[in-house]
């Protein structure tokens, strides 16, 4: 590479993190242009791969940036397409945002010695930044998708790393005990084998699915674990089974937009759920598995759906100058009250009891969240 990339290292170390931090250095020495030759950008109504090698100077601006740089849409792997080719579909894969990285092993809590294991292996940078600061030998890897493990490790051999790189379910056996489990995918619920892996005294790092929710827990002597919901937040792509996540509720969608349901009038106005992180939380943890959508009319109204499996489905719409919503539902369940008794909540105490909850995991992996006479179970 004729570009020096290390003055762009040195300028994301001081973006993603603190010269005091353990992560300064890693960040600094370790060369995320390598584990990233091609990426997808967004566009409107697809994505378009960008080959590095053909503008080593976009390149490395890309790489070095604090931002996540997707790179798998579908089933379609950038590596595996030209410069300039569009895809459409959902980002299957990525390499995260390096900040986000770093926070997540900042929750880890590694020291030296420390053996840990990073599920979801992706790009394979995070094992990178693991490796620089324990060391090869203490780091163990592992992706479900055969192709990312493989150029992970080739990436990895070439910036000088050799951990221990495995193609695996993160919800199935691990391969191993651990100090520590950091979780760079969301789950469901908490895989019982991610506690059997735990050493005594370990410490696992994740987020929830479908949330904003960062949990880190410690190991307990009964099996199970012990902990509490971060105060700051977090999202990452969901555990799936095959190459792609389930197709999105389409049939559900169009029921929406056309049934007129049971009509009512919400004190609130619309909201982009997804962007109030608290809510969003709250309302996946009451009815998991919503799909949201969002948009505006013709006559400049908002509009939102919640779309779920079982069939039910709220669409609410603000008009313009207004500050209630109409309100349409239908399908077994009232999804829309769900989200006023939340919004009500927020209102009434000036916060949702989410972030900074009591954490209690059991040995199987059932979770429940508690604090200020709050509680949810998944």
């Amino acid at each position: 590479m004729r570009v020096d990339w290390k003055p762009y290292a040195a300028g994301l170390a001081a973006e993603a993190t603190h010269p005091g931090s353990r992560w300064w250095e890693p960040l600094h020495a370790t060369p995320r242009h390598v584990f990233v030759p091609r990426w997808y950008t967004a566009d409107a109504g697809g994505w378009t791969c960008v080959d590095g090698p053909a503008d080593e100077k976009a390149w490395v601006e890309a790489a070095f940036t604090d931002a996540t740089l997707v790179t798998r849409v579908g089933a379609v792997h950038a590596d595996d397409v030209p410069g300039g080719h569009r895809v459409t579909g959902r980002p299957t894969s990525s390499s995260t945002l390096p900040g986000l990285v770093v926070s997540m092993l900042e929750h880890a809590r590694l020291v030296p010695g420390h053996r840990v294991l990073d599920l979801a292996t992706g790009s394979g940078y995070s094992a990178a930044l693991a490796c620089h600061l324990l060391g090869d030998e203490l780091v163990t890897t592992l992706d479900i998708d055969p192709y990312l493990t493989e150029a992970a490790a080739e990436r990895l051999d070439l910036v000088g790393h050799r951990p221990q790189v495995i193609t695996g379910d993160a919800a199935g056996t691990l391969p191993g005990s651990y100090d520590r489990i950091v979780s760079m995918v969301s789950v469901p619920r908490i895989p019982a084998s991610w506690l059997q892996a735990l050493r005594p005294g370990g410490r696992l790092v994740t987020t929830v699915a479908g949330t904003g929710l960062i949990i880190t827990a410690g190991k307990t002597p009964d099996g199970g674990a012990v902990g509490q919901v971060a105060r700051d937040r977090a999202a990452f792509m969901a555990t799936r089974a095959g190459h792609d996540y389930p197709d999105l509720l389409d049939d559900v969608f169009t029921t929406a937009m056309t049934d007129d349901g049971e009509v009512g009038i919400s004190l609130f106005p619309v909201l982009d759920v997804m962007r109030a992180w608290e809510v969003w939380s709250m309302l996946t943890l009451a009815a998991p598995g919503i799909e949201h959508r969002t948009g505006t009319d013709d006559d400049g109204s908002r509009m939102t759906w919640m779309l779920h499996a079982d069939g039910s489905w709220p669409r609410a719409r603000t008009k313009p100058g207004e500050h209630t919503a109409t309100v349409h539902q239908g399908g077994p369940r009232r999804l829309y009250d769900l989200l006023d008794d939340i919004r009500w909540r927020w209102l009434e105490r000036g916060e949702l009891p989410v972030y900074g909850a009591k954490v209690t995991i059991t040995p199987d992996g059932e979770t429940t969240l508690s604090r200020d006479g709050w509680t949810a179970t998944f």
